[in-house]
């Protein structure tokens, strides 16, 4: 169960449903540095299994060294018994090894530790998706990830007093095309600008709700950016972490940018795509960074159009975005005042709310139809257009119309989202711009 005073997060229900499988798997929770991901796994533990056992690897240096000198698994669970500062109790225990980033090749040994059946075993850490791609054997088929973003809007809205009925009605009003109520709508486009300044790193979240006021928030923002500046400095292979500090550190100016589009002649002796690359990939894959690529058609499958050198590159976090700005702008953004500059803003949250529901990030442009903001596709296909508008004109969407207009392109379904309320329009859905919170890739 929930602490009254934790951030309820929708990652829980993974973890208990991993929990009830009936074949051994290891946990394994990966995510970008600060989400949430050891807060969340301890208080699952507390509340599933009688006992926990818990060594942070970065903090326990000794057990990370004993952990790392083990030669089989064999070995590494009798130093996991030795190292344990309470008994384990077979079928009772979940050991989580945190920070596993600290010595990354002990996940290889998940498949034996599970195929014991002593205790069970969730790993857990950040960069995993860069560290965790050389290692010599991963156990595939032995390890049930769970992969978590900041809090998303639904959750910030929860944190903030919220009810999950309110949320029932908007779905409601959504699926039957219907305006949600005007009471509601009211206080969730006044959540959303809030969202905004804070984002849902859940130390900045926390600090919002303990002081009601953005300095807080703002400080705790910067320490997470201060963090990741140090983990590419720790991590990113050595040649590359001034080049990946500087492309990190661009996202900001590039996202101000009219057409949002990454330009690689803003980094210093860059002139090809193919020099930077991997340096794009690390930061995705380190959950830092959102790439959205350009595809040369709107159509399914989205992946074989894609156009790998031109892209946008998005914040993991809205809230580390406008943290970065001047304090002046957060006005503008909170009373809903937003600038053409700060169009790029409503994209990262629109982009961040796709990508925490499962949905692959690109985008569209080409002379003589427009630039559609963000294009994705579900599970079964279907091919989704987004046009995000941060001002009133959002009833202008020629780039929209023309592609829908375009018999090749394969539009199944076309929205432009804006701080307007549920609006049919053609084969355009006009939706409330929070409403990109309810649109899930199962």
């Amino acid at each position: 169960m929930y602490h009254p005073a934790m951030l309820k997060r929708k990652a829980f229900a993974k973890l208990t449903a991993w929990k009830q499988r009936a074949e051994n798997h290891a946990l394994l929770i990966t995510g970008a540095r600060q989400v949430g991901k050891s807060t969340l796994l301890e208080a699952f533990g507390r509340s599933a299994y009688p006992h926990v056992i818990r060594f942070d690897l970065i903090e326990n240096t000794a057990a990370c060294a004993s952990f790392a000198q083990a030669t089989s698994a064999e070995d590494l669970a009798f130093r996991i018994e030795v190292m344990a500062s309470a008994p384990l109790v077979p079928g009772q225990t979940l050991v989580i090894l945190d920070e596993v980033q600290a010595c990354p090749e002990i996940v290889t040994y998940a498949k034996y530790l599970v195929r014991e059946g002593k205790y069970d075993y969730a790993f857990s850490g950040s960069l995993l998706g860069v560290l965790l791609e050389n290692i010599r054997s991963f156990p595939v088929g032995y390890v049930t990830e769970v992969q978590m973003f900041p809090l998303d809007f639904e959750e910030f809205t929860w944190a903030c007093g919220l009810s999950e009925t309110a949320w029932d009605e908007i779905r409601r009003a959504l699926a039957a095309r219907q305006p949600v109520p005007d009471h509601l709508h009211a206080r969730m486009l006044q959540l959303f600008h809030r969202y905004l300044l804070i984002g849902g790193m859940p130390d900045a979240v926390n600090a919002y709700r303990e002081t009601n006021g953005i300095d807080a928030p703002r400080t705790a923002q910067a320490n997470i950016r201060r963090q990741y500046g140090i983990d590419i400095t720790k991590y990113a292979p050595v040649a590359r972490r001034l080049l990946i500090r500087n492309i990190f550190d661009l996202i900001p100016a590039e996202l101000s940018k009219q057409n949002r589009r990454f330009n690689l002649s803003d980094i210093a002796n860059v002139k090809r795509y193919e020099q930077v690359a991997d340096d794009f990939l690390w930061l995705a894959a380190a959950g830092v960074a959102l790439p959205a690529y350009n595809v040369s058609q709107p159509a399914y499958p989205l992946v074989c159009n894609s156009q790998r050198k031109l892209l946008k590159l998005f914040s993991s976090d809205v809230g580390l975005l406008t943290g970065s700005f001047l304090k002046r702008d957060a006005a503008a953004i909170l009373d809903g005042r937003a600038k053409a500059s700060l169009g790029g803003v409503y994209e990262n949250f629109v982009a961040q709310e796709l990508v925490a529901h499962g949905f692959p990030l690109h985008y569209f442009t080409k002379k003589g139809i427009g630039k559609l903001d963000l294009v994705t596709q579900r599970a079964d296909g279907a091919v989704l257009a987004f046009e995000v508008k941060s001002g009133t004109g959002y009833k202008t969407h020629a780039a929209m119309d023309n592609a829908l207009a375009v018999k090749d392109y394969q539009l199944d379904e076309a929205y432009v989202l804006a701080e307007c309320n549920v609006a049919p329009h053609g084969k355009v859905l006009y939706l409330p711009i929070y409403a990109a919170g309810v649109f899930e890739n199962h």
